[in-house]
């Protein structure tokens, strides 16, 4: 397995779409529907925003993005892996090319929405250094939708010698 190649593409390019579809019929078969939130791809264009498909070996097998939300913050949509390249830790790549893209610029904040029938997805934003957020778009009043905020803010390092 080669590593994966991560490339900036616009949300209506033909891989994107593709995962992203796999990714809407993902969520019928967890929810009984489609993810129903506005997403215009203009949204994801320099400088608002971001979409990253990562490929490895024969093609596109993961995707995420990012959407400048306003005070610095930026919200991730569209995280999916094709099942057949889940558990090699491609999810936690894309997440972190994410987060530096949106850090490199200018953003001071993650927030996303996942839901309780994605118990990996939980478990990678928990085990990222995601804390609970607060509810917010789409879904707000769903109560199977779970919320998460994580700092892009870097600590200065401690620079004391003695």
């Amino acid at each position: 397995m080669s590593e994966p190649r991560l490339t900036v593409v616009p949300l209506d390019h033909p891989d994107a779409l593709a995962l992203i579809a796999e990714l809407q019929a993902e969520y019928v078969v967890r929810y009984g529907e489609p993810d129903e939130t506005p997403v215009d791809p203009a949204e994801f264009a320099a400088p608002h925003g971001l979409f990253l498909v990562a490929h490895q070996d024969s093609g596109p097998v993961g995707c995420g993005g990012w959407r400048a939300r306003g005070h610095g913050r930026v919200e991730i949509k569209r995280m999916f892996v094709r099942a057949d390249a889940r558990g090699r830790g491609l999810a936690r790549v894309i997440l972190a090319a994410l987060e530096r893209t949106a850090r490199d610029a200018g953003h001071k904040m993650v927030i996303l929405e996942t839901a309780t029938r994605q118990p990996e997805a939980i478990g990678l934003y928990r085990t990222s250094g995601y804390a609970v957020g607060e509810p917010f778009g789409h879904y707000a009043g769903e109560p199977e939708s779970r919320y998460f905020i994580k700092s892009l803010e870097v600590p200065n390092a401690d620079l004391r010698t003695g």
